[in-house]
Formats: C-alpha cells, sequence, structure tokens
C-alpha cells in the first residue's frame, strides 16, 4: 500500500505491516493506523507515522537502547487488550522529542505493540521515576557517534 509523508513523499509498506491502536495515541485518538519506518538497518531512531495524516509522525526508539533498567508492567487485562498470549510477544517503544541540546523518551506513555498481530497501546505508568522527558542522549554525542 501507499502511505503519503509529507518528510518521505509516498512510501510503498507492506499492508500487514500496518499497526494498529485502536484507542489511538493520547493526544491523537482519531488516528489508529501507523507504519514503523526505518532509516536504515542499523538504527536506533525510526519514525511511527500515521497511515491517515502525511503531517502526523512520531520519532520512536526501543528504550532498552539507553535506559536498559526501565521496563513496562503490563497487567493482565492489556495483555488481553493486546493479543498478548506472552510478554515476549510485545516491543515496547518511547516517543522521543528533542529538548535542547538532549533527546528525551516518554518513558511515562511507552507505546506497546503485539509483535504478532501489530495491535499496539499507548500506557500511561503510575510509577512517578519515570518521566514524559527523561533524558536518552545529548544530540552532539549521538552525531559523534554516528560518524
Amino acid at each position: 500500500m501507499e502511505v503519503r509523508t509529507t518528510r518521505f513523499g509516498v512510501v510503498d509498506i507492506a499492508e500487514d505491516r500496518v499497526i494498529s491502536f485502536p484507542k489511538g495515541l493520547l493526544g491523537f485518538s482519531e488516528f489508529k493506523r501507523f507504519c514503523l519506518l526505518e532509516p536504515g538497518e542499523d538504527a536506533c531512531f525510526f519514525w511511527l507515522q500515521s497511515v491517515d495524516d502525511p503531517a502526523l509522525a512520531f520519532v520512536v526508539t526501543d528504550p532498552a537502547l539507553f535506559v536498559p533498567e526501565y521496563s513496562v508492567p503490563i497487567r493482565q487485562d492489556q495483555m488481553g487488550d493486546l493479543g498478548l498470549g506472552k510478554l515476549e510477544d510485545a516491543q515496547v517503544f518511547v516517543i522521543v522529542n528533542k529538548v535542547d541540546q538532549q533527546l528525551t523518551g516518554n518513558l511515562q506513555g511507552p507505546l506497546v505493540v503485539n509483535t504478532l498481530s501489530r495491535v499496539g497501546e499507548q500506557l500511561v505508568l503510575a510509577e512517578k521515576r519515570w518521566t514524559t522527558r527523561h533524558p536518552l542522549v545529548k544530540v552532539a554525542s549521538a552525531a559523534r557517534a554516528i560518524a
């Protein structure tokens, strides 16, 4: 299927690569279908692109790459909502923002995706240890690491 984006033009993705968020994302509940765009094979940041709105896309990453002690407690009812039979079938992403020279991750609102059914949900963690702007990496050091 063709997905129109404002950043990358028209991108061709397989229908089975669409991730459905039945409840939408916080602040964007009307948008339910997204696809994950990988800028390269070894990328650690991805674009979560809306299939229905070319201008709506979020930079996301696997938080375990930056915060090894981070974990998302998933309740039984949430496992049922996601159709998860086992936790190993879940992939966690967080939305990334740039604040000054720092990339931050919303560790309080992780995205949990069932990798088999491609159904996802944005959870809201009650634990105050994590914030919506948790520092991940300084932009200057990220640029040096890529070079």
